[in-house]
């Protein structure tokens, strides 16, 4: 996914769309928590000027990644939508801190390290999957502690023995 500035200014007028199937297991050298990664689709509409070029992106694809609770292996699918925009002078542009900005380098448009960049910030920091809600056996206690679901919490609330008269005082002005 690397153009040259005179390769895209062929489609200036005309615009550009991209829809390719591209191979990023290379990430999984920068990220060691990554597992697998399925082939990522990349589609996109090119917007192209004398002075940048803005590619409207949408990636999907899949991650493997570990549980944060069990490390057993869970599916992430990836849904990225983003508008990058590659110049030749920055200086030239007011900086729009929203804005993802890239200087082109060399008269060349590298689009694979921006993707990489969107996948790599799209992990979540606590992975979970569907089997993690249901808590194996060997994790509900340990010494001084019990896993407690929401509805057993809710279930359970019992009453302080010390406020116990106070609660018996309000239950006889509600009647």
């Amino acid at each position: 996914m690397k153009w040259s500035m005179t390769q895209l200014q062929k489609f200036r007028n005309k615009g550009l769309e991209i829809d390719e199937v591209i191979n990023l297991d290379s990430i999984k050298n920068r990220d060691p928590q990554i597992r697998s990664i399925s082939p990522i689709r990349v589609k996109s509409t090119v917007d192209i000027t004398s002075k940048e070029v803005t590619f409207h992106l949408h990636i999907t694809g899949e991650l493997v990644l570990p549980s944060s609770r069990t490390l057993n292996d869970v599916h992430y699918p990836i849904d990225i939508h983003s508008v990058e925009t590659f110049l030749y002078d920055v200086s030239e542009y007011d900086i729009d801190p929203d804005g993802e900005l890239h200087l082109i380098q060399g008269e060349m448009v590298d689009l694979l390290p921006v993707i990489e960049e969107l996948i790599l910030i799209e992990i979540p920091l606590q992975v979970l999957g569907d089997e993690d809600e249901d808590v194996p056996a060997s994790l509900q206690s340990g010494k001084d502690w019990e896993y407690i679901s929401e509805e057993e919490q809710h279930q359970s609330k019992k009453i302080d023995p010390r406020l116990a008269e106070l609660a018996k005082l309000l239950n006889q002005d509600d009647e």
